[in-house]
């Protein structure tokens, strides 16, 4: 029987494995991490000649020289480490990725406070050029004082004369 195409497929029950995707990469960042400090070269160094020395000098050899079965082990080990290296370093990278939308944002915002900020400034420098400041005030006032000065003398002077 063909299927057909106008009608949906009918559900079959499927075995599925689900994994958390969220714990697999903080598990697999962990790893990475630990891959990457000397403490795993220091181990790994003495598991390799540990079994190293295990095979040459005990009576009990379970891997004769060619030590293939050490090379299988260790191409298994680095063939997981590998793409767990990556997936740590594509979580990195959207992490980076985000951080920097966020710092390009704020950027942005404070350059937009910085302008606002610098244009109110100016506002007030043009606004603080039209009021009297205290120094003007003083010298309208000194300048008046010394022409009543001058007017009152000259009315005294000129007082005098009439009189004579």
């Amino acid at each position: 029987m063909t299927e057909r195409l106008d009608q949906p497929r009918e559900l079959t029950p499927r075995l599925r494995l689900y994994y958390d995707p969220e714990a697999f990469g903080q598990l697999s960042e962990r790893i990475a991490r630990f891959l990457g400090t000397a403490r795993f070269i220091v181990y790994m160094t003495v598991f390799v000649g540990f079994w190293l020395l295990w095979n040459v000098f005990a009576p009990f050899k379970f891997d004769p020289y060619p030590f293939i079965f050490l090379t299988l082990m260790l191409s298994l080990q680095a063939s997981y480490a590998a793409p767990l290296i990556l997936l740590a370093q594509n979580r990195q990278a959207d992490r980076d990725r985000v951080q920097y939308e966020q710092d390009r944002m704020a950027a942005e915002r404070n350059q937009a406070e910085i302008e606002y900020l610098t244009r109110e400034i100016a506002g007030l420098r043009i606004a603080l050029g039209e009021v009297a400041t205290r120094d003007y005030i003083r010298s309208e006032l000194q300048r008046l004082q010394e022409e009543l000065s001058e007017g009152g003398a000259r009315s005294r002077g000129a007082g005098s004369e009439d009189s004579r």
